[in-house]
């Protein structure tokens, strides 16, 4: 090997551990022959890094290659790190690194290079699989997601089976080793000069394969139904809002754990509300009248209607608050506010008494009293046209 082992990694020769491992791990998915088939050069690339990982990870193995080089590790001198046989199997390392099983077992690529299993699902060595997370939408009113409800729902799902108790195996029958590994879970293949044991096909690394097939479920373990359930929806959710329902997702295969279920909300629109947060906003038409001259008038709230005093001269537009008339926080805390937006109504279809009595009011207004943001305007209006 002619490249020095820093630059292999793309590293510097002070490189911390850390550092060392990002770089392996970065490049051992980059080079890896299952990503690579066929590739011969993407092949020697992940056994050249894994030989100077090998060595750089080590400190008194570096600490050689930094005095001797390469020649610390060539047969002529003390051995290979792994000792008289040379440098340990490159899919060795790779497992170590990742954390996997020996020999790039299944659970690791599926991870990394996107292979075979559902979303969420993960098989161990005896062959356990994990089953599915699942998911429902649900539609609730506006006033469900503000009180809390309880609803029932039903979820198709893959549960276990019943008439052979989720083993797979017809009453009476049992498994038996699988005749492909010999019950290791695992078979050697080629690629190359490397030797790699996969999962095995046929018992998906149980060991074991059933020898006569439950007539219902036909060997699986489990069946699709129908699950009915009640969940409850706590108040102050909203859209968007994700309920987990623990151990309610698909059954596991082979003693593998439950999924979970997750539910997510969709609020309907309200007619007259609506939501920022755990406020309320609402629109509220008031009469000429009531705006100039001041009053009282009832709102409609979540909870029902509410007194709100309008101050005189109330304008257009004017944003009114109800302290703790909002929308409860979903994880405990105050109530939200209800915020009113003052919409001051002009009369329309007016009769010529009424045209007749509005225009006499009109003419005993004094702009400079009664109407202060008109005189203010019509002065910034002046200087801006003088400016021009």
């Amino acid at each position: 090997m002619s490249n020095d082992y820093y630059d292999l990694l793309g590293v510097n020769k002070s490189a911390s551990d850390a550092e060392l491992k990002k770089a392996y791990r970065k490049l051992a998915i980059k080079y890896h022959p299952d990503k690579n088939p066929g590739n011969k050069e993407a092949e020697e690339k992940f056994k050249e890094i894994s030989e100077a990982y090998e060595v750089l990870s080590d400190k008194g193995k570096r600490a050689k290659y930094d005095q001797f080089g390469h020649a610390a590790f060539t047969n002529g001198g003390r051995g290979g790190p792994g000792g008289a046989g040379g440098f340990h199997d490159p899919f060795d390392i790779f497992s170590q690194v990742f954390g996997g099983g020996g020999g790039g077992g299944s659970s690791i690529f599926e991870d990394l290079f996107g292979g075979g299993g559902g979303g969420g699902r993960r098989s161990s060595a005896s062959g356990a699989i994990d089953g599915a997370d699942l998911r429902y939408d649900i539609e609730i009113d506006f006033e469900d997601a503000v009180y809390g409800a309880d609803r029932r729902i039903t979820i198709p799902k893959m549960s276990g089976c019943k008439s052979c108790d989720s083993t797979g195996c017809e009453p009476g029958s049992s498994r038996i080793t699988c005749s492909r590994c010999g019950g290791s879970g695992q078979i050697a293949m080629s690629q190359g000069f490397f030797s790699v044991r996969q999962t095995c096909p046929s018992c998906q690394g149980a060991g074991q394969v059933v020898d006569k097939p439950c007539h219902k479920c036909h060997g699986e373990g489990r069946v699709r139904v129908e699950r009915k359930l009640q969940i409850h929806i706590p108040p102050g959710v909203d859209t968007g809002s994700r309920l987990r329902v623990a151990n309610e997702g698909e059954s596991g295969v082979r003693g593998g754990s439950n999924g979970d279920l997750y539910v997510f909300i969709h609020v309907k629109q309200h007619k007259i509300f609506k939501r920022e947060g755990n406020d309320l906003l609402a629109e509220m038409p008031i009469p000429f009248k009531i705006a100039a001259m001041g009053g009282v008038v009832e709102v409609p709230t979540i909870t029902g209607k509410a007194k709100m005093k309008i101050p005189a001269g109330t304008q257009n537009g004017t944003i009114l608050r109800l302290k703790g008339k909002g929308v409860p926080a979903l994880r405990g805390g105050s109530r939200g506010d209800m915020h009113v937006r003052i919409a001051v109504e002009v009369p329309t279809n007016l009769s010529r008494e009424q045209k007749e009595l509005l225009e006499k009011f009109q003419d005993s207004l004094v702009d400079s009293k009664n109407h202060p943001r008109k005189v203010d305007f019509e002065k910034k209006a002046s200087q801006f046209l003088k400016e021009k």
